[in-house]
């Protein structure tokens, strides 16, 4: 009898240790135009951030994690696709009009909700998309998500008191003064308790705080001694803390906590100029980056960034390794141990190492490129970073390591470096149609015949 019973115990082992891990939920917050300088683990002083703050300690917190591009849908599609702005299908803000949405992802896109779903995972999407309304093929319910709450066009989302959002592809009207968040955040707590017995991916795209500023509560801010516009947004800032706060407390009490990969940041760099009525206040600036949104220089590219998985990911590490949104999409993949599609070869590097603990994957460079007016580039390889405002603009040059504020500009004391950087720009991207680096000028209109007398 005691062999036998020996005999099971062994067995009863041998099967625990062979069973494979349970593969773990994923949820990333993208907080709209979110930087480094509004949250109080990154220096800020006037805007309280405890939830996010509390994550960073009990997690790790990334100094260099670059955005796709410094606008919102190129550096969603980077995030979502993998792919840098040399590759990506779309690299600028281009709205579709009359109506809303903006330009679509193409048909046949390859997302990390796509490459998910084949590894089991129920995916969903709450807050703003921006990639393409949903009778084109950039809706997010043809690009792998199961369920979509919020809005779909980046326009609509300036609006926080809007006539309407979406649940997945129906319209719902609300009340007049519904403040949207309020409804975004409730669908994304009931979607994740309702998928917590199953691997699940949460693309969370939150609107806050990017302008128009509205907030339905001041809080804590009511009564402080500054404008509107600086009130309302502290107050957004300090919701979106509150809201993610209100996803890690709803993950502790599902007992999923440990389970759970949680990233937060922001889509891009500082929002607003230094020298703008928030930028003093805020002092957002204060980490010594230069430029801000719609710049490719590191105030406009490096963002907020924080992991938390407890007993994964090592609690209160500060990392200084650069990192870019295209390295979600195989992070993702390689968690979910899902398969890439044939053909199909990202331009990010798996994190799942760096996440853990490890040094961050090396590279040849980081590429970015933007076309909202003259189309512009910046490439990072080491610590050099190249800068070029402008198809016929000079080439820049700054090292990052001694001159992280991108003072001083070295490219005649380099030549070889600046001629290094312009072949990185050439071969990190190609060509497309939509996205030209030497636009075409417009032609100008005809003149119109005189009239017979």
């Amino acid at each position: 009898m005691i062999p036998r019973v020996l005999s099971l115990l062994a067995t009863t082992a041998l099967t625990a240790i062979a069973a494979p891990a349970p593969k773990p939920n994923i949820i990333y917050i993208l907080a709209d135009d979110l930087a480094q300088g509004d949250l109080g683990c990154y220096g800020q002083k006037l805007i309280q951030t405890p939830n996010i703050d509390r994550m960073a300690a009990e997690g790790t917190r990334y100094t260099q994690a670059y955005c796709g591009t410094s606008v919102c849908a190129p550096s969603r599609t980077s995030l979502m696709t993998g792919l840098h702005m040399g590759h990506s299908p779309v690299r600028a803000n281009r709205e579709i009009a009359p109506g809303e949405g903006q330009f679509p992802l193409p048909a046949g896109t390859v997302t990390v909700a796509s490459i998910l779903k084949t590894a089991g995972y129920a995916t969903a999407c709450g807050g703003k998309w921006g990639m393409g309304m949903f009778e084109t093929a950039g809706s997010p319910l043809k690009n792998g998500f199961d369920h979509f709450f919020g809005y779909n066009c980046q326009r609509h989302a300036h609006n926080y008191f809007p006539e309407y959002l979406y649940n997945d592809d129906k319209r719902i009207d609300l009340k007049p003064k519904t403040y949207a968040q309020n409804l975004i955040q409730q669908d994304a707590l009931g979607w994740i308790r309702s998928h917590k017995d199953q691997p699940f991916f949460f693309f969370y795209a939150i609107t806050l705080p990017h302008a128009q500023y509205e907030i339905d509560d001041l809080g804590i801010y009511q009564n402080k001694p500054w404008t509107a516009q600086q009130k309302a947004y502290a107050a957004m800032v300090t919701r979106l803390d509150s809201d993610v706060g209100g996803v890690l407390s709803l993950l502790k009490e599902l007992k999923i906590d440990d389970r759970t990969l949680i990233m937060v940041s922001g889509d891009n760099g500082s929002s607003f100029a230094p020298e703008s009525p928030l930028g003093k206040l805020f002092q957002q600036s204060a980490n010594g980056l230069r430029g801000y949104k719609r710049g490719l220089y590191e105030g406009g590219l490096r963002q907020a960034a924080i992991a938390r998985w407890p007993g994964t990911v090592p609690a209160g590490r500060v990392s200084d390794e650069p990192w870019a949104f295209w390295d979600f999409l195989p992070t993702a993949a390689e968690l979910a141990d899902a398969k890439l599609p044939d053909g199909f070869k990202p331009d990010g590097l798996s994190l799942t190492g760096h996440l853990k603990g490890g040094p961050a994957p090396k590279r040849e460079c980081f590429y970015w490129e933007l076309h909202e007016g003259k189309p512009i580039q910046a490439v990072r390889f080491g610590d050099w970073k190249a800068v070029k405002n402008g198809p016929n603009a000079p080439v820049e040059l700054y090292d990052l390591k001694s001159d992280p504020g991108e003072n001083t500009n070295l490219a005649k004391d380099k030549p070889e470096l600046v001629k290094k950087a312009v072949g990185l720009m050439k071969s990190s991207r190609k060509d497309d149609p939509n996205w030209p680096m030497n636009p075409k000028p417009a032609a100008k209109p005809k003149a119109k015949p005189k009239a017979t007398p």
